[in-house]
């Protein structure tokens, strides 16, 4: 194999302001190949014969370096092949660049859907759907990542506060386009070495939202309440919701979802054993005689192993992901709905949802004195930091009392 290059200049190039551009060809296996020397000089400053600048030209020694510099390059890397005992081929000596897929910002959102869809996490999946329908009455996001900037987020964050969204309702959003943002930067979907979510700060958009917690008084005032004073007809909801939250309370904080998806078979010798769908964490907490009366209450004798024991879903008919989603929700806003009820017959300060459950489980674990880090492994949390979200910071009383020392 023969490789030879060297500078030209074509005629058939001359530009209608009669200008040149000088190339370097290169000739391999009688294949030719040119390569711009990114300049161009009026065509009597090129002599044609000798493939050469004239001496006449006007700054010769700039573009005679340009020349010099671009020969260089290429051989050393001639030479850098040959010593690695690597065939100089067009191909060798001009490594074609990956091409980058163009993937606008809305298709790179439907694929993170999907996939989150796929793996049955159903509430990331509406989380970025609705990110992405925001996003989209904003401005269209059929462009790319690399055209965000920091005016556009500050643009977008002025657009949702116009539209009178709360601060936790904008940061869940902005949450969800800066994930997008890094996960697509890191697959290389795009280049940018200085992403403006550096100087946009996600976390300060987040508003500390108030503990949700009663107290133990409380928990005991809910378990022994008449709900029949609540209404002259039988209502199997009420007694339900009461008895998902105590459920709940009494089983170190288990959300409403699991369980809804909790089977006979999660039963064993006195605790039960479940997979968080939040994290996919393995749990298991043992089983109290009140918890174990609820259970004893809607349990079947006829059950399967693999059947639900909470009245909420039937395998025989909620079997996609969406449909037991859909479900659970639906029986969800029913079970809070007479949750409310039951407040307002307590007089309770704040209204009772399942969620609340969980978070007084854990502020009544601190408030008797147990250490955070067991209060965490409860729940399931993967760090502390988490927990204290659910705990309330120091009580009124606690600073009230300490204040007493100031003097």
């Amino acid at each position: 194999m023969s490789l030879n290059y060297s500078v030209v200049c074509r005629k058939d190039k001359i530009t209608m302001k009669n200008q040149v551009t000088p190339f370097l060809r290169f000739c391999v296996n009688r294949k030719l190949k040119y390569v711009s020397l990114q300049f161009s000089i009026d065509v009597e400053y090129w002599d044609f014969k000798e493939q050469r600048l004239r001496d006449d030209c006007p700054n010769r020694s700039h573009y005679q370096l340009l020349i010099d510099t671009k020969l260089e390059e290429y051989r050393k890397k001639i030479l850098k092949l040959e010593a690695l005992e690597i065939e100089v081929t067009f191909d060798t000596l001009f490594p074609q660049q990956k091409k980058r897929n163009i993937c606008t910002i809305t298709q790179y959102f439907d694929i993170i859907i999907n996939k989150l869809k796929e793996l049955g996490k159903l509430k990331s999946a509406s989380k970025y759907y609705f990110t992405l329908s925001s996003l989209n009455k904003f401005k269209s996001m059929d462009i790319e990542f690399s055209e965000i900037d920091l005016k556009f987020l500050k643009d977008y964050e002025f657009y949702l506060r116009k539209e009178g969204q709360a601060s936790n309702s904008i940061a869940t959003k902005f949450s969800c386009f800066k994930a997008a943002y890094n996960k697509a930067l890191e697959e290389g979907i795009f280049t940018n070495e200085d992403s403006p979510f550096k100087k946009y700060k996600v976390g300060r958009l987040w508003t500390q939202t108030r503990k949700r917690a009663i107290h133990k008084e409380d928990v005991q005032k809910l378990k022994g309440f008449d709900l029949s004073t609540l209404t002259k007809y039988p209502t199997p909801y009420l007694e339900f919701a009461r008895d998902i939250f105590m459920f709940s309370y009494l089983t170190a904080g288990i959300n409403f979802k699991d369980i809804a998806t909790l089977r006979y078979c999660d039963l064993d010798n006195g605790r039960i054993y479940y997979s968080r769908h939040k994290t996919q964490k393995n749990m298991n907490t043992i089983l109290l005689p009140d918890a174990m009366t609820i259970l004893n209450k809607y349990m079947k004798k006829d059950a399967g192993a693999e059947d639900y024991i909470f009245p909420v879903l039937d395998r025989n008919i909620h079997i996609t992901e969406q449909q037991q989603a859909d479900r659970v929700q639906k029986v969800l806003k029913q079970v809070n709905r007479k949750l409310k009820v039951i407040s307002k017959a307590l007089n309770l300060k704040i209204n009772l949802t399942t969620y609340v459950a969980r978070h007084t489980f854990a502020t009544v674990l601190k408030r008797s004195g147990v250490d955070i880090g067991i209060i965490s492994e409860s729940l399931g949390h993967s760090d502390l930091k988490t927990t204290q979200i659910y705990l309330d910071s120091f009580e009124n009383t606690q600073i009230d009392a300490a204040m007493q020392n100031l003097l």
